[in-house]
């Protein structure tokens, strides 16, 4: 369970006429004159300008002003990622993580990059971090350190991460089971709009009738 994430703007830390025009081709992206936002954002990313280079490579990714050329939108992610932007960093994490099935080193990338994005304060990356250790890419398999990284996200407010922290609370191979915790995980996931969480919300209060009864 893994998802893009959807940053489109940062703090705007630029100055004088680079800030202007890194202004002014966010309100060209906003007013859908996609072209033109990337003609700006492109000149300012190869001026080595990090926000710029996200942005071209989001681009790039989702086909806006440009057709969808995914190793373009990695190039651009890779410049910003080296110069500590965290959603750049997290993004390219993700493309690594879809990556893994073809290239036998992809996930170590994947877990380096998510690594760093958890240092530049990307929440959602806690959870897909140990979705890496739970299943053994990238990495040794390593259940009780998934259960930290879920946790630690679950506790930054990332549905999804306390979804996979319900899962091993409940069933885990290696978690203590606590199906009341798993439970109470689960509702607050799909109270918060994890739809993911309501089949497990159902395999639980099957199996086990007497935690749901609230």
């Amino acid at each position: 369970m893994y998802k893009m994430i959807i940053l489109w703007v940062f703090t705007l830390g630029s100055v004088g006429l680079v800030a202007n025009e890194f202004n002014q081709a966010v309100e060209d992206y906003n007013n859908k004159s996609y072209i033109k936002a990337l003609n700006t954002f492109f000149k300012l990313a190869k001026e080595d300008d990090a926000k710029a280079q996200y942005n071209v490579g989001l681009l790039y990714a989702n086909g806006q002003g440009v057709q969808q050329d995914r190793a373009e939108a990695q190039k651009w992610y890779e410049k910003a990622a080296k110069q500590g932007n965290g959603a750049a960093q997290y993004n390219l994490a993700q493309m690594y993580h879809m990556d893994g099935q073809k290239d036998e080193h992809a996930y170590e990338k994947a877990k380096y990059w998510y690594e760093k994005s958890i240092e530049a304060g990307i929440k959602e990356a806690y959870n897909n971090l140990g979705t890496l250790y739970l299943e053994g890419k990238g990495t040794q398999k390593n259940e009780k350190k998934a259960f930290e990284l879920f946790q630690k996200g679950t506790q930054q407010g990332d549905s999804a991460a306390q979804v996979n922290l319900s899962l091993l609370l409940a069933w885990g191979e290696s978690t203590t089971h606590d199906k009341m915790k798993a439970y109470e995980h689960l509702k607050k996931a799909l109270k918060s709009g994890q739809s993911a969480a309501s089949p497990y919300l159902d395999k639980l209060c099957q199996e086990s009738a007497w935690v749901c009864k609230d």
